[in-house]
């Protein structure tokens, strides 16, 4: 008889969705810990834009890959699934429940469908061929001979997207393989464990009141004095600062627009990436979605109950 998998439940959604209110009231249920799959909580002296847990919200219960990688360092999606592996498989041996939150989908991707990313390095005598025939020729031949190569791919980008375009010719000139297919193959390998994915959602005009309440708490709080440490402290930065949040406020404190511009830029900016998650965790067949507006006991005891019988049918 086959082994049964440990499970571990996935709370994701969109941001201000109240995945923190959730999890940590379902952690105290099932003696869980939290394991965080965000791509900007990651990052140290990055909190109030990153809407980092506090001590007071955790109410005593263990957090994990938060606040860890300097800003000034990059930290790949392969480094996040094999650190949130390690740290599940921790919290399995104690005996205790892990749970996966947060609203990065491709994090949560990567660790429900085991995903291997091959090491591919980059040939930069190719990457200036490419670039020098760009120049000349322009994108649509780069374009073409991309869809030519990976019609598949092609179709999920836009024909000026030229970083996606080139990435699509340099696999497949590494590899010999195509984007789609190395895609294929590293889904291959099974998960170590059987994921419970529920993503929550929520009246777009609540979600968008909440967003907006958001953003002013964060400016209340010091969002503005955040940013000008960090920009003091660090000399550059690889992706942390291009986060949400990060880059409106830095662009106000050079003087490229408004206070008033800032803020409403900083809304919308939200309100669009809320949208861009709810449509990738839509795509994804496997979540179960749960109201965020239903009282946070019964989204619980729902999923207590998903967790008892699967455990029973394991």
């Amino acid at each position: 008889m086959m082994k049964a998998k440990p499970k571990v439940i996935v709370i994701c959604g969109p941001t201000a969705s109240g995945k923190t209110g959730l999890s940590v009231k379902l952690a105290q249920k099932m003696d869980g810990e939290i394991v965080s799959c965000d791509s900007m909580q990651i990052y140290k002296d990055m909190t109030i834009g990153t809407a980092k847990v506090t001590e007071e919200e955790m109410q005593g219960i263990p957090h994990h890959l938060i606040d860890f990688v300097s800003p000034d360092e990059r930290y790949s999606v392969a480094e996040f699934q094999k650190d949130a592996e390690r740290v599940i498989e921790e919290i399995i041996q104690k005996g205790k429940t892990p749970i996966v939150v947060g609203g990065t989908g491709l994090y949560v991707d990567t660790l429900v469908y085991h995903i291997q990313y091959p090491e591919i390095k980059t040939d930069l005598a190719y990457r200036r061929e490419l670039e020098k025939s760009i120049q000349e020729q322009g994108l649509q031949g780069a374009y073409q001979k991309a869809k030519e190569i990976d019609p598949q791919a092609v179709e999920k980008i836009s024909n000026n997207d030229k970083k996606r375009i080139m990435r699509i010719l340099e696999i497949y000139h590494q590899t010999g393989k195509t984007k789609t297919q190395l895609e294929i193959e590293s889904r291959e390998e099974e998960p170590p464990y059987e994921y419970l994915v529920y993503a929550i959602g929520m009246d777009r005009e609540k979600l968008y009141d909440r967003i907006n309440r958001r953003v002013d708490i964060m400016l209340e709080q010091g969002l503005i004095e955040e940013v000008q440490e960090l920009l003091k402290k660090y000399q550059h930065f690889p992706t942390a600062m291009q986060g949400l949040g990060y880059k409106e406020v830095a662009s106000y404190l050079v003087g490229n627009i408004t206070k008033e511009q800032m803020i409403e830029m900083l809304k919308q900016e939200t309100r669009r990436y809320a949208k861009r998650q709810l449509t990738w965790f839509r795509k994804n067949k496997d979540i179960q979605w749960i109201d965020g507006l239903d009282p946070v006991e019964e989204n619980i005891q729902r999923i207590l109950e998903d967790y008892g019988e699967e455990k029973e049918n394991g």
